[in-house]
């Protein structure tokens, strides 16, 4: 007798049927969805983890790398120093007056070219063409007491023969006198002569010889005023000499009110304007030759492969990164810091290490583009190739 399906033996023929793994079609209801395995999750995380272990791992090999060749480590070691630590240097001049005056004239404008001995700046010249004109009166009184002292030496010259002259005739006279004594005195004993009369011829001869003595005397007199004359004539001498370097400084004076250019280059801004008073040594203007070069302040770790002679690039910014060439011409006998005015003192207190910079001096080759666009203070990047040799380059010609 067949049993009617009841709630509670629905499930078992479910289970019954799923393990026998048939399908079993109910006539009394929807079929149920088939059963399936659960699928594991663990290939597939596993494979993620790889992955992103390999990615890290790429970037961080990257970015090792990208540090190892910004800062040219091995293996990215490179013959090339560089530094962005460098300028264009040129011999600016700064012009100023040797002397204190109103200005006169100023004939030049700002940035002009100008040649050698250009006139830059007058200064009013009216007070030194008068001190020019005041020496050379002073020239020509001491050039007259320098004539005047040979004049003095002709008539001490003939002075002295009218001294010897004189002291010829007092010795004559002496001699009269000396003989007329002696003749009386032989008289005076027959009394030819008087007592009186032999008084008389002994003062006379004993006045002839005190009047030799007194022309002896003006003789060296004369004599020595000779010798005067001939010494004051040196100093007259030194004087007119004096008088002509007072003439020269007078001129160079009235020369420096002009002010010229020293060579040939482009003025910078002008500083000075008409009428305007300026003390010596004020700064009127700059000069600015052709000439340039690049100073380089190298790190010190940079200049163990740096000669003089190796080649040199670099770029300008002011000109687009332009490229240009160069040879390193001199290396600075000590670093920056040893030039600067207070030099550090590391004998006391905490030391902390730093990097010192070592100028290097860099000519420019010639008959480059744009070179003439180069103006001293512009700011350049430096490449020295170690790799390569080369002459020293010698110093240019000076205009």
């Amino acid at each position: 007798m067949t049993e009617p399906n009841t709630p509670n033996s629905k499930p078992d023929a479910e289970r019954s049927t799923a393990a026998s793994g048939e399908t079993v079609k109910r006539t009394d209801g929807p079929a149920p969805a088939p059963l399936k395995s659960p699928v594991t999750s663990r290939p597939s995380s596993r494979r993620k983890r790889v992955i992103s272990s390999v990615l890290f791992g790429a970037v961080a090999l990257a970015g090792v790398l990208i540090v190892l060749y910004a800062w040219q480590l091995p293996p990215f070691t490179s013959p090339i120093q560089s530094t962005e630590n460098a300028q264009v240097r040129g011999q600016t001049t700064l012009i100023s007056p040797q002397l204190s005056g109103y200005v006169y004239e100023v004939p030049v404008q700002d940035f002009q070219f100008v040649k050698t001995g250009d006139l830059l700046v007058r200064l009013d010249d009216r007070i030194y063409r008068q001190r020019l004109d005041q020496s050379l009166a002073q020239l020509n009184v001491q050039k007259a007491s320098l004539a005047n002292n040979l004049q003095q030496r002709h008539s001490a010259e003939a002075t002295i023969v009218q001294r010897q002259a004189q002291l010829q005739n007092t010795i004559a006279q002496s001699r009269k006198s000396a003989a007329d004594l002696r003749r009386n005195q032989a008289l005076v004993t027959d009394g030819s002569v008087s007592k009186s009369e032999l008084d008389v011829t002994r003062a006379a001869d004993a006045q002839a010889s005190a009047a030799v003595a007194e022309a002896k005397a003006t003789l060296q007199i004369a004599r020595e005023d000779l010798q005067t004359v001939i010494v004051n004539r040196g100093s007259l001498e030194a004087s007119v000499a004096n008088a002509e370097a007072a003439i020269q400084l007078a001129r160079i004076d009235l020369d420096n009110t002009r002010i010229v250019a020293p060579r040939d280059g482009q003025l910078g801004q002008i500083g000075v304007r008409l009428g305007a008073y300026v003390n010596s040594g004020a700064q009127l203007m700059a000069l600015v030759p052709e000439r340039r070069w690049i100073i380089a302040n190298m790190k010190e770790t940079q200049m163990a492969d740096v000669r003089l002679g190796q080649s040199v690039s670099f770029t300008v910014d002011a000109l687009d990164n332009q490229t240009m060439h160069g040879r390193v011409q001199r290396i600075s006998p000590a670093t920056g810091s040893e030039f600067s005015l207070l030099p550090a003192d590391n004998a006391t207190g905490n030391f902390v290490k730093i990097s010192q910079r070592i100028p290097v001096r860099i000519v420019v080759d010639d008959d480059q583009p744009m070179l003439e666009r180069l103006r001293p203070g512009m700011s350049v990047v430096v490449s020295i190739d170690t790799s390569t040799e080369g002459d020293v380059p010698p110093d240019p010609t000076m205009p």
